[in-house]
């Protein structure tokens, strides 16, 4: 019996001294107060119109393969950078709720890089069209216009570029080019005198 006694007493000790997991979460609790708390800072994720671009053409492919209209916009906001699936993510749950597709789409409406697209689906919602038509050709003019932007960019790197070119390239003009047919053709004056 005393074997037994002693049994329990042991265990019960080794019970108060080995640390659980309430001893643990108050630990780190603890850690946390003496912690300094990090701040993470958010950086605002750049537009990036061929992934939108791409994002349209995967919600226009959705709805042509016969996918429900919530959840191909629950789709394209998996892929979709943060803030755009934010407001895809609740433009999908009114549509499943059965919300009034003016209703539905007014989220994406406040995000730049949907508000294009709520726009047009808005409209296509009043007028009957396919809303694959429509994410389609926001697809394409979402292209058209980066496109239209990098030719700009890349025109503005050529004429910045001509700048240093002819500082470099005008002394030399002038040195081997204008200089020697000006003394040849002052040197004769000049002996003259």
């Amino acid at each position: 019996m005393t074997a037994l006694v002693l049994a329990v007493l042991l265990l019960a000790a080794a019970l108060l001294v080995t640390p659980g997991p309430v001893d643990a979460a108050l630990r780190l609790a603890a850690l946390d107060r003496v912690a300094p708390p990090r701040r993470e800072r958010r950086r605002a994720e750049p537009r990036d119109p061929w992934r939108e671009a791409g994002g349209w053409d995967e919600l226009a492919a959705c709805l042509r393969a016969g996918l429900s209209l919530d959840l191909a916009v629950r789709a394209v906001a998996e892929s979709a950078p943060s803030a755009t699936a934010r407001a895809l993510t609740r433009v999908a749950d009114l549509v499943a709720l059965g919300a009034d597709p003016g209703a539905a789409w007014a989220p994406a409406l406040e995000e730049p890089s949907t508000a294009r697209l709520a726009r047009a689906a808005r409209r296509s919602a009043r007028s009957g069209a396919a809303v694959a038509d429509v994410a389609a050709a926001v697809a394409v003019d979402v292209r058209a216009e980066a496109a239209e932007a990098v030719a700009a960019r890349a025109e503005r790197a050529g004429v910045l570029v001509a700048g240093p070119l002819g500082l470099c390239f005008l002394p030399a003009f002038l040195a081997l080019g204008i200089a020697p047919v000006v003394i040849g053709l002052a040197s004769p004056l000049l002996e003259r005198t």
